[in-house]
């Protein structure tokens, strides 16, 4: 049996098509070993092909205190994914005439700060819009305040906070975006954003388990998320611990971060997105779907709410992941989706989804650099990345690259305490995008976290050579002097 399975993964990565009835097999090899791998206690997975369900399955346990198993029942925090249900409230309001892409938030949201008025909605779905983190006012550790729980004190203080950038100059991250598309949302649908979520999305494709709520909620068959943690108390422990996590989303919040479902769920969902019953126009999905520009019209990272992508020539993909232990891609010229659910943060499924969708897409992994690299590398050494990537693009000239895919591989890599590996893939980042100043900056980090000061000190200096306006290498080059 074991070597049957070898076999069946070895012919994902020559391109092979897998016969029907070896596909759960493969499946099931692959999440057994990444969940060993990655200590990952429950996970749900669905796969939708050609407008069904095809595949959902359910491993390991839910809650471990009670030892209770994941099921296809079992409902867990989505996280960030929140945000493309967000995304496709605002194109449902763009169909019915309630709102365009294009307008100033400031014609939906009244009392914005001077600074704020040029800001577009398309640029709050696309992270371009410049406006400060909510998140900063919750967190006192970065100068938040705290105690500031009510959403009119916390947007009162919101808006005397400096523009991060100027709107449409750059991507950045934040939770800010959604709080104010929710604000655009409950006015121009005039109720409740979660009511209007429930009537337009949930109840449409039959999403009978999905609910917005957060750890104070009694969420039936939940299955709370888990922790392994290093430090804890301000000491550091002997060895890493498991912990149960605790999440507060605030309501006014949650079209940001406050969603939780189960897998097959989402794959309701997005076979309701598919086939026309969530949007009326195949080109409202088209939006969607289509890569952001910056304002300087280079590509940016996310499309119009949507933030994981891969734009490639063959089997383009387009989903979501959140926090940092669910992750979906659905591929559209394909007619497949997968979607996988933890409750480990950190577990990063968006690690291994392409290999799971190559048990019923041929060719997919060789047109995927880090499934590539994943793959052989595991095998072989990290350090082998750069030449097993020149040998990969030469013999597929078509493979492309993503400085952005890379570099947050390799940070999540880092964080989980994988500094040689990081390092390697840092590496090749600076091997492939040369000109890039934002790959220096990552190198240098990495460097200077494996205590290569001198190395560091030159690749933040290169860094800011391709970008004198890069603060965060100016202030890493100060304290590393100061050392």
């Amino acid at each position: 049996m074991q070597l049957k399975i070898a076999l069946l993964l070895a012919a994902l990565f020559t391109g092979m098509q897998l016969p029907a009835q070896d596909r759960p097999a493969a499946i099931d090899s692959i999440i057994s070993r990444e969940m060993n791998e990655r200590s990952i206690p429950g996970l749900q997975i669905a796969i939708v092909q050609h407008g069904k369900i095809v595949l959902s399955k359910s491993y390991g346990t839910a809650h471990i205190q009670n030892n209770i198993p994941v099921t296809g029942n079992s409902v867990f925090p989505i996280n960030s994914c929140t945000k493309v249900f967000t995304a496709v409230a605002v194109m449902q309001l763009v169909e019915e005439g309630k709102i365009k892409l294009s307008d100033p938030v400031a014609a939906y949201v009244d009392s914005l700060p001077a600074p704020w008025q040029e800001v577009t909605v398309a640029q709050l779905l696309t992270h371009t819009s410049g406006i400060p983190d909510i998140l900063k006012l919750f967190d006192p550790q970065t100068g938040g305040v705290g105690a500031l729980r009510n959403e009119g004190a916390i947007w009162a203080k919101l808006k005397t906070l400096p523009m991060d950038f100027r709107p449409g100059g750059q991507f950045s991250y934040n939770q800010t975006n959604g709080y104010l598309l929710g604000k655009i949302i409950r006015k121009l649908s005039g109720q409740p954003f979660d009511e209007f979520f429930k009537e337009k999305q949930f109840r449409v494709a039959g999403m009978q388990q999905t609910v917005f709520g957060d750890s104070r909620d009694v969420i039936p068959l939940y299955a709370p998320t888990y922790h392994y943690r290093k430090n804890q108390d301000g000491r550091k422990l002997p060895k890493e611990k498991l912990e149960m996590g605790y999440h507060e989303f605030p309501e006014f919040t949650r079209t940001a971060a406050g969603l939780n479902s189960t897998a097959e769920d989402m794959a309701r969902w997005i076979i309701s997105l598919q086939t026309g019953k969530l949007l009326k126009n195949t080109s409202s999905l088209d939006i969607l779907w289509s890569r952001s520009t910056l304002g300087n019209g280079t590509p940016a990272q996310w499309s119009m709410g949507w933030g994981m992508a891969k734009w490639r020539s063959k089997h383009k993909a387009i989903g979501m992941n959140g926090g940092g232990r669910n992750a979906f891609l659905v591929y559209p010229d394909d007619d497949l989706a997968v979607i996988v659910l933890t409750n480990l943060g950190g577990s990063s499924p968006e690690d291994y989804l392409e290999e799971l969708a190559a048990c019923y897409i041929p060719g997919i992994i060789q047109n995927d650099l880090i499934t590539l690299l994943r793959t052989n590398l595991r095998k072989t050494r990290y350090d082998n990345a750069i030449a097993v990537t020149d040998a990969a693009m030469k013999n597929n000239p078509s493979l492309n690259p993503s400085e952005n895919e890379l570099n947050e591989w390799a940070y999540r890599m880092m964080s989980k305490g994988q500094l040689r590996e990081a390092l390697a893939v840092f590496r090749l980042n600076v091997h492939l995008f040369p000109n890039s100043w934002n790959v220096y900056d990552s190198y240098g980090e990495a460097l200077l976290a494996d205590g290569k000061k001198e190395e560091a000190l030159q690749h933040y200096r290169k860094s800011i050579a391709l970008n004198p306006g890069n603060e965060h290498g100016k202030k890493m080059i100060a304290e590393i002097m100061g050392k």
